[in-house]
């Protein structure tokens, strides 16, 4: 085949600069996305790597003991992450139990139920809550919440149950509205308004013919959400829940007012406790040393914590998708 013969025979100059340019614009494109996606990555390492090299002190000393120990002393330099462990976990467990069924019940009404004229102003004012900051959270949870919590939940129920066996201890210890459960209903104010505004948003997406299909079937509502909505937003609703779950394990502020921050491990829902995140705000301006090694280890021990959490929702959803078939 002769020059003249080439595909490129015949073709303009300038649109033969047109193409070169747009392959050089393609490859910075993609070369700089490319790095965008990995400093991400080199933070998230550098995070990891700072916090390790941080608290390897107080792994060498303790161990793996470190993880359920419960000593907590300053003075004679004796830590454990258990107390910490317990609080963040039970805190945040209680959060969700609370936020999820309710924020599935707001997301169902926004996107079924709710008359077209209220939905758009009523998704907004929900949406503005996750715009609150946590500090205010914890000062309406310390000045306002936890006074009417004693008096009007926790005296009448621990008065009720504590007496009885086998759940009385729940409802045990001191009537001031601090403590794990309460930290866990403030929390679960915080995270509402985000794993609602995600289950609203994933709902939306569902394609109205299959709404529509299942309807013309005969499907009640509640059969055509069981049987069509979830299966088909299953991955963002679990992504929802993540969000929130994650929202809760590393909260600091508002956990810190409401929490009662006592180093010991809770022996009812009302008693006292701390958390990972809490115990940090409390201590890392003042520690030195061997503390302040013990502060980086119980970050570590967070990260950990949120990686499990997040790893086991992925490891959900691959499971339900290979149970689909996809």
């Amino acid at each position: 085949m002769t020059s003249s013969q080439t595909p490129l025979a015949g073709v303009a100059p300038a649109t033969l600069a047109i193409a070169r340019r747009q392959r050089i614009q393609d490859a910075v494109f993609h070369r700089l996305t490319q790095s965008f996606s990995l400093l991400v990555l080199v933070a998230l390492l550098g995070i990891i790597g700072s916090l390790l090299l941080n608290a390897a002190p107080t792994f060498k000393k303790f161990g793996f003991d470190f993880l359920w120990r419960a000593e907590w002393d300053i003075i004679n330099e004796e830590f454990g992450a258990l107390i910490a462990i317990v609080g963040t976990v039970s805190s945040a467990g209680i959060a969700m139990l609370i936020a999820v069924p309710l924020a599935f019940g707001i997301a169902l009404f926004l996107t079924e139920t709710c008359p077209v004229w209220m939905r758009r102003g009523l998704g907004t004012a929900i949406e503005l809550l996750a715009a609150v900051p946590s500090i205010i959270y914890g000062m309406f949870g310390l000045f306002i919440f936890a006074p009417l919590f004693a008096d009007y939940f926790q005296v009448p129920v621990q008065h009720v149950l504590g007496g009885l066996p086998l759940i009385g201890w729940l409802f045990g210890g001191a009537t001031n509205g601090l403590g794990i459960l309460a930290a866990g209903m403030i929390l679960a104010f915080m995270v509402l308004p985000f794993v609602a505004a995600v289950m609203r948003d994933v709902f939306e997406i569902v394609p109205p013919i299959l709404r529509e299909s299942a309807y013309g079937l005969g499907c009640t509502t509640w059969e055509v959400v069981r049987k069509v909505v979830l299966p088909y937003t299953q991955k963002g609703v679990i992504g929802g829940v993540m969000l929130g779950l994650g929202r809760a394990l590393g909260e600091t502020m508002a956990v810190t007012f409401v929490i009662g921050n006592a180093n010991r491990l809770p022996t009812s829902l009302f008693s006292p406790g701390t958390s990972i995140a809490s115990t940090l705000a409390n201590e890392f301006g003042e520690a030195a040393d061997f503390h302040l090694s013990t502060l980086f280890a119980l970050g570590f021990l967070l990260f950990v914590i949120t990686f499990v959490v997040l790893s086991l929702a992925k490891i959900l959803i691959l499971r339900a998708e290979k149970g689909k078939g996809l």
